[in-house]
């Protein structure tokens, strides 16, 4: 009897490599998988705005980046003594605007530069829900603990979708002629809006993404949602809230991702380096053994000779772990 639905993930025909600059932007999930990618010593940033859930806010937020905007007081709110910024996640706030505001510009200018240099943008969307300020009908990235009676909530059409990732998908293309654009549908279940609407939500978005994959050539799907909601398809592999998938279903993502969506070449890289982070974390029983000594000097010179192979890597901080 088979109790566990498998299906094959096509690997992607352009896939990324170590050298490459990786931008991810999207749901919490982005920031998962973006973790693994640092982890394994990717040249990645992570949402520059924040966690942002709906493709609206994520497609203002590259608009910002491909107009070089640089924020200021006006662009800022008051509420339960801290400043906040409607187009960014609460991470961004600050006591005062100037702390509010270093922080924004200082992720900002990063993104600028990273729009104009990516080769890769990974683009996690999560909601089709989005939220409208009842006062002047601006949709926003995050709420910030605002009372819900100030906001509309209303479900994205697909229209309104490929309408605002295709116009910014051309001005993305016309500025960068290398990057490409891997999406990825979030397996968070977002069930306080309902199951029901949760699952309309996905599929605006999921009818969104392959409508543009299928026009542009530069566009790829990795089913990170088909992976956790057909193929796991169970409540073990979610955290104890039901909705976010746990470490285990992340794990098994992530191993995917190795397979579909990294070269080859880079996949030997990355499991050096694999190697290497677990060695890193290792505890040693009797750490003046000179057992452990040789431990440390082995990874140690593991470390250095990838360092000389591979002078692009940041590794300086692994290597000192075995140098402690």
């Amino acid at each position: 009897m088979q109790f566990h639905l498998s299906f094959p993930v096509a690997p992607l025909s352009t896939a990324i490599q170590y050298k490459q600059e990786l931008l991810l932007m999207g749901s919490c999930f982005a920031e998962e998988i973006g973790e693994k990618l640092q982890e394994h010593r990717f040249n990645t940033l992570i949402n520059p705005h924040g966690i942002l859930y709906n493709p609206l806010s994520i497609t203002g937020a590259l608009t910002s980046y491909l107009d070089g905007k640089v924020y200021t007081r006006e662009d800022l709110f008051q509420h339960n003594d801290s400043w906040n910024s409607w187009d960014h996640h609460s991470r961004f706030s600050g006591l005062t605007p100037e702390a509010a505001l270093e922080n924004i510009n200082r992720m900002q200018a990063a993104a600028v530069q990273s729009i104009d240099q990516a080769d890769w943008l990974i683009l996690t969307l999560g909601s089709a829900h989005a939220y409208v300020l009842k006062e002047n009908s601006r949709l926003v990235g995050n709420c910030h603990k605002v009372p819900a009676g100030n906001f509309y909530k209303r479900l994205l059409t697909v229209d309104e979708v490929v309408t605002a990732l295709d116009n910014v998908m051309h001005r993305l293309f016309f500025r960068n002629k290398k990057i490409n654009i891997l999406f990825t549908v979030s397996p968070v279940r977002y069930i306080r809006d309902g199951v029901v609407e949760n699952n309309l939500s996905k599929a605006v978005l999921l009818q969104a993404v392959h409508h543009l994959v299928n026009k542009f050539n530069r566009l790829f799907y990795f089913p990170a949602y088909e992976l956790v909601i057909d193929d796991l398809r169970d409540y073990r592999f979610y955290k104890e809230d039901l909705v976010h998938p746990n470490e285990l279903a992340i794990n098994y993502v992530w191993q995917q991702v190795i397979k579909a969506c990294i070269s080859e070449g880079s996949q030997g890289l990355l499991h050096q380096i694999a190697d290497i982070n677990r060695a890193a974390h290792h505890r040693p029983f009797n750490p003046e053994s000179s057992q452990h000594k040789q431990f440390l000097h082995t990874y140690a010179g593991r470390v250095k000779q990838l360092m000389a192979e591979h002078p692009e890597l940041k590794l300086d901080d692994l290597h000192a772990c075995f140098l402690a």
